[in-house]
């Protein structure tokens, strides 16, 4: 079994229908799609940039060697889903108070026809920090994915070893006073889709990660002023740890799950803590 991923990039232009002056219509011919990398269709003026991952799985073709093209994946996201979101949009007085799950779903639904069933989870970016996801296997949640920032000082130190063994295993890491890092945080929640079509507003994670994460952690030395941290060394694999277990309980009281903490220590190096066998809150 094969799983292949798709980005798909394009623009939303205000004002107009898909079909009506300027804007291509729902079609298969790839005529007159230029720079498809950059996003087709493409920006004109002020307009809402978008990209949509697909996740597909299946069989590889025997003589082919793949088991499905991913124009066809193309094709399918600017014929099916660019209209249907550009006609969304299009019609709608306020787009802030959109039912995001029951969007979520029908972008899921569109697809299906096109892509033979192959698509197992679809991914919504609509910010280079805001994700939705949906998985084919249960179309009753969405993932919300959402980023943060903080700065903080640690020292990767364990007091255990000897001041030779703290500087063999941590290196610069272990110097006396600390030093830096401009993290970043992505925080990943199971919500429910409720009768309406509405998920969790992200305006709420951000007020409970603000509380629980980012006032305590942001322009703070680890070791020092974060208790959690007095007998555990700060390291990026803790941190998410912590984080998660922070805001399990808060996110829970909005009626979600906590799925993943995902931490930035730098663009290179990140970790994501999972709790698999965390139980659901008690309804």
């Amino acid at each position: 079994m094969i799983e292949l991923s798709r980005t798909v990039r394009f623009c939303l232009n205000d004002g107009q229908l898909p079909g009506e002056a300027g804007v291509p219509p729902s079609a298969s011919a790839t005529d007159g799609r230029h720079n498809t990398f950059a996003s087709w269709p493409a920006m004109r003026g002020l307009g809402r940039f978008y990209q949509l991952t697909v996740d597909c799985r299946g069989q590889v073709h025997p003589v082919e060697g793949w088991f499905i093209n991913i124009r066809h994946i193309d094709n399918a996201a600017r014929d099916h889903i660019v209209p249907f979101l550009q006609r969304t949009l299009a019609l709608t007085t306020d787009a802030s108070a959109a039912p995001m799950g029951r969007l979520m779903v029908r972008i899921l639904e569109l697809l299906e026809p096109a892509l033979k069933g192959a698509a197992e989870q679809i991914a919504l970016e609509l910010t280079p920090f805001y994700h939705l996801v949906i998985r084919r296997a249960d179309m009753s949640q969405v993932i919300v994915k959402h980023e943060y920032e903080f700065s903080a000082a640690h020292r990767l130190h364990v007091s255990t070893l000897s001041d030779e063994e703290n500087v063999r295993v941590f290196g610069k890491c272990n110097h006396p006073a600390g030093h830096g890092h401009n993290y970043r945080v992505q925080v990943a929640v199971r919500s429910p889709i409720d009768p309406r079509g509405h998920i969790l507003p992200v305006s709420a994670l951000d007020k409970i990660v603000d509380e629980h994460t980012i006032a305590k952690l942001d322009h703070k030395h680890l070791n020092c002023d974060i208790p959690e941290f007095a007998n555990r060394n700060p390291s990026v694999e803790n941190i998410a740890k912590v984080i998660y277990d922070w805001l399990a309980d808060p996110v829970e009281s909005l009626d979600a799950q906590l799925d993943a903490i995902t931490v930035w220590e730098t663009q290179k190096t990140h970790c994501t803590y999972r709790n698999e066998t965390r139980e659901p809150a008690a309804t």
